[in-house]
């Protein structure tokens, strides 16, 4: 089975290093609390993903690797134009792997980075371009900010 745990922080400033990043257009043919269901074109490949519901940070994760037309059809006909636009980029530090997400669109101007983890307790440091942890606020959730974009908020 496979598993994601992962721990998601605000992004105060980009790292001065950061390499360049992939496209990424992605949306939700599921959504309820136990599972969601995601199609995503990442640079030049497609993906179907299947989550379900997170436990003391893991949750159960299956990604397979789909046809772009296959993706871009199923983007177009059961995503009801709500798409997350972003740009993702890579970044080590100290031995470990983080992704930023640079978002655009309905979402713009909002930046998260991620680290996965092995296990939920281990131990990793922050790097200080990263800022507040919002792993626990469900509004970062890529499948809630298709509903509520990230630039609606002030508008609350």
């Amino acid at each position: 089975m496979g598993i994601e745990i992962e721990k998601k922080f605000l992004v105060k400033a980009l790292p001065p290093d950061l390499a360049p990043g992939v496209d990424i257009l992605q949306g939700y043919l599921l959504d309820t609390p136990e599972k969601t269901v995601r199609v995503r074109i990442k640079g030049d490949k497609g993906y179907l993903t299947v989550k379900g519901l997170p436990v003391e940070l893991v949750r159960p994760e299956y990604e397979y690797e789909i046809p772009v037309p296959d993706a871009r059809q199923m983007l177009d006909r059961f995503c009801d134009g709500k798409l997350i636009e972003k740009c993702r980029h890579t970044y080590f530090y100290q031995g470990m792997t983080w992704v930023i997400d640079r978002f655009s669109g309905a979402n713009q101007g909002l930046m998260v980075a991620e680290i996965e983890l092995i296990a939920p307790d281990q131990a990793f440091s922050i790097p200080s371009w990263a800022g507040p942890e919002v792993t626990d606020d469900p509004r970062y959730l890529n499948a809630n900010l298709i509903h509520h974009p990230y630039t609606l908020w002030q508008a609350d």
